[in-house]
């Protein structure tokens, strides 16, 4: 009698739903990294416009919006980075949370954080 190779039911069940889950986690979490990617850009064009550096704190998220609204973001608002300056340099800073439903009450959180200096003269 031949020796029967390949996968039983159960086990073709079981792979295609962990590739079923890790699919899923994919899907709920690409756009938020694909977002920060784009917050993280407009951050440094912000930043490296000319006079970024002395302007005020008004102009610097009026144009953080513009670069949003461009972008599709809408987890950050220009009011959620902070503007600091200290003996090395002005800052912007962000730091959120994202938490995106895989199903019932488990979340995914993913927490970014991101430093860019104005350099902008």
């Amino acid at each position: 009698m031949r020796k029967q190779q390949g996968i039983t039911l159960i086990g073709f069940i079981i792979v295609a739903s962990l590739a079923a889950f890790f699919a899923v986690l994919t899907m709920r979490m690409a756009p938020v990294y694909f977002e920060y990617m784009s917050v993280k850009e407009a951050m440094q064009k912000v930043a490296e416009e000319p006079g970024a550096f002395n302007a005020p704190p008004h102009t610097i998220r009026n144009n953080l919006a513009k670069y949003f609204d461009v972008s599709y973001v809408d987890t950050v608002k220009p009011t959620d980075i902070k503007l600091k300056r200290d003996r090395t340099g002005k800052w912007m800073i962000l730091d959120y949370e994202v938490r995106r439903p895989i199903a019932g009450n488990l979340y995914l959180v993913a927490v970014f954080k991101h430093k860019q200096q104005i350099t902008g003269r």
